[in-house]
């Protein structure tokens, strides 16, 4: 017996464009760090952003469910998709009353995290990717931050 392998193919890249789909658009600072840093921001498939400043991003993959847990630790059956995302923004870079958005560190990465109306952004600061277990993120020297936002 023959497997389909196109419908299936068509299938899964659909779900792939949802989930990334769900973080595009305009966001709404939710969270006191977010309404004191960054205010308001709106991603696309190309750029990131903040306070009228925009910075270009490249989105490296989704996360696992897993790796959704360890980060963001989402109640058990709560629908929700994340993404890494390779970005630049230098440290010098100031935002919402002259604040920064990793201190002294360039900010190398972020991860989303959306599910339903709610966009949680966390910052990182390393030169390597994130490593999403808790172990890896409790403490975590490189963690810049974490952010909320809604729709």
């Amino acid at each position: 017996m023959r497997t389909p392998i196109k419908p299936i193919l068509t299938t899964l890249l659909f779900f792939t464009v949802v989930a990334f789909a769900q973080e595009i658009g305009y966001w709404h600072a939710s969270s006191q760090t977010a309404r004191t840093i960054t205010g308001d921001i709106a991603l696309s498939t190309e750029k990131l952003t903040v306070n009228f400043l925009a910075f270009p991003i490249a989105r490296i993959r989704a996360l696992t469910p897993a790796e959704i847990d360890a980060g963001f630790n989402p109640d058990p059956g709560t629908p929700g998709s994340a993404s890494l995302y390779r970005l630049d923004v230098p440290a010098a870079q100031k935002f919402l009353h002259k604040n920064t958005l990793c201190g002294t560190d360039e900010t190398k990465w972020m991860v989303t995290y959306v599910t339903g109306r709610v966009l949680h952004v966390a910052l990182f600061s390393d030169d390597k990717p994130p490593v999403f277990t808790r172990e890896a993120l409790t403490d975590s020297p490189t963690l810049c931050g974490t952010f909320a936002y809604e729709r």
